[in-house]
């Protein structure tokens, strides 16, 4: 008797996994590993919608499903250590955007481990994405699509780079390494921000510092022009977005 129901189930999730596939949205699944409560930040590109209102709370162990439509391209990153009032006003330690609970169309303050991704565009069905170090380091993060796929890869930084980041770049709070932020960040010149006679991959060449990023991490963006070994494609309806991933 318990057949039935069991079978209507499968049917459901199939027809649910057929809708996603067949180009009416995608789904990102944002899962919490850490050992403490994280406040994923979200912005959509350019033209883009920013789904739930830009920011929201992950507590230990849980997860949250995002639904973005087809095409959507933007940008996702942890919050660490947050306070806000009812009202959604406060601060965080890390990846803050204004004070604010929702984001609302504001990026978050680097240092921030950042994950980006372009779902398809007007001229390909292919999913770009990739694990971002340009901002700076806060938490380990890893982006890949549910069930693989050919040719599908992980993005992924999953060390805690704060264990072994250089003092010049540690940010504090507290005693504690939470962040450790960019060369870009932290010596504010053109050389390392590859700006101004540097904006070309000619001229912007990786430091010190982001070949330290890129041995610890070899699947994260390193730096600006660092898109060889950094990018990644695929077409899935659903990715896990995975924060302090296991190793």
């Amino acid at each position: 008797m318990l057949i039935f129901p069991y079978v209507v189930s499968v049917i459901i999730c199939i027809l649910l996994s057929l809708i996603g596939a067949n180009g009416k949205g995608h789904q990102l699944i944002i899962v919490n590993n850490c050992n403490e409560s994280i406040w994923p930040g979200i912005l959509g590109g350019a033209g883009q919608q920013t789904p739930k209102d830009g920011g929201f709370l992950v507590n230990s162990g849980q997860e949250v499903v995002v639904d973005v439509p087809e095409k959507w391209s933007g940008r996702i990153w942890g919050r660490q250590k947050c306070n806000f009032n009812a009202n959604g006003k406060g601060s965080c330690a890390t990846g803050d955007c204004s004070g604010l609970l929702h984001c609302q169309g504001l990026s978050g303050k680097p240092p921030a481990t950042v994950v980006e991704m372009t779902l398809g565009t007007s001229t390909s069905p292919l999913h770009f994405y990739d694990v971002s170090l340009v901002d700076g380091f806060n938490l380990p993060v890893s982006m890949k699509p549910v069930g693989g796929g050919v040719g599908c890869g992980i993005a992924s930084c999953e060390v805690d780079l704060n264990m072994c980041c250089p003092s010049a770049l540690e940010v504090r709070v507290k005693g504690k390494v939470v962040g450790c932020k960019s060369a870009c960040l932290a010596m504010q010149s053109a050389r390392y921000c590859c700006t101004g006679k540097y904006s070309n991959p000619k001229t912007c060449k990786p430091t010190i510092f982001a070949h330290l990023f890129k041995a610890i991490c070899p699947k994260a963006y390193s730096y600006a022009f660092d898109d060889s070994s950094s990018l990644n494609k695929c077409r899935a309806s659903r990715y896990v977005i995975t924060f302090c991933p296991p190793q």
